[in-house]
């Protein structure tokens, strides 16, 4: 029997929660889910995931700001590295995944196929850029 992994979703929009949970939520990955941006952090450390996926539009401290701050607390030897994979509203908002160094990208709609397929990629240490994936992680099964 596989480790059961576990993911953290940072969404306050339960539609997200509910595609990333059916996407995602299996046999062997688990799904959390906090509400808000501010929350991350704290949780990360608590509960040590393996994969963060961040909705780039939560409240008062959206995917951006969070994944910045998983990276400062990373820099600072708080945290251990963990692959974060942001939702997008729009093709454009690349920049803002980039500027925030998130290690992956999906741009909404969300579809479960193409969610699974990034996930699986950034838990097998590539990354993943809607469409696009590190010929690494490439190898892995969907």
């Amino acid at each position: 029997m596989p480790d059961l992994r576990t993911v953290l979703l940072a969404t306050d929009a339960d539609w997200i929660a509910d595609e990333v949970d059916a996407a995602l939520g299996d046999d062997d990955i688990e799904v959390l889910r906090v509400r808000t941006g501010a929350e991350v952090v704290d949780v990360t450390a608590d509960l040590e995931p393996d994969l963060v996926v961040l909705d780039l539009q939560i409240g008062n401290m959206g995917g951006m700001a969070a994944c910045m701050a998983l990276h400062l607390e990373e820099g600072a030897g708080r945290l251990d590295p963990v692959p974060v994979l942001m939702l997008l509203d729009r093709p454009h908002d690349v920049f803002l995944a980039k500027r925030s160094q998130a290690d992956g990208w999906i741009t909404k709609p969300l579809d479960p196929f193409r969610l699974r397929r990034a996930a699986r990629a950034l838990l097998a240490g590539g990354e993943w850029h809607d469409g696009q994936v590190d010929p690494a992680a490439d190898a892995v099964a969907p």
